[in-house]
C-alpha cells in the first residue's frame, strides 16, 4: 500500500512528495522508500514510531 511522503531528493536538491512503501531496515528502523516523481532517483524518509 503506497502512501504519499515528503522527502529530500539529492539529485534535484529539493523536498518533494513521493509515493512510497514502508520497509524495515536490518537494525529495525522503519523507512519509506520510493522514487522522485521528477527525476526518478530513489528517495528515502526515516519514519518515527507514530508515522
Amino acid at each position: 500500500m503506497a502512501k504519499t511522503y515528503n522527502g529530500y531528493c539529492v539529485k534535484c536538491r529539493e523536498k518533494r512528495d513521493f509515493q512510497g512503501n514502508v520497509e524495515e531496515t536490518a537494525t529495525g528502523r522503519r523507512m519509506a522508500k520510493g522514487t522522485c516523481p521528477v527525476c526518478g532517483t530513489k528517495m528515502n524518509r526515516i519514519l518515527g514510531k507514530n508515522d
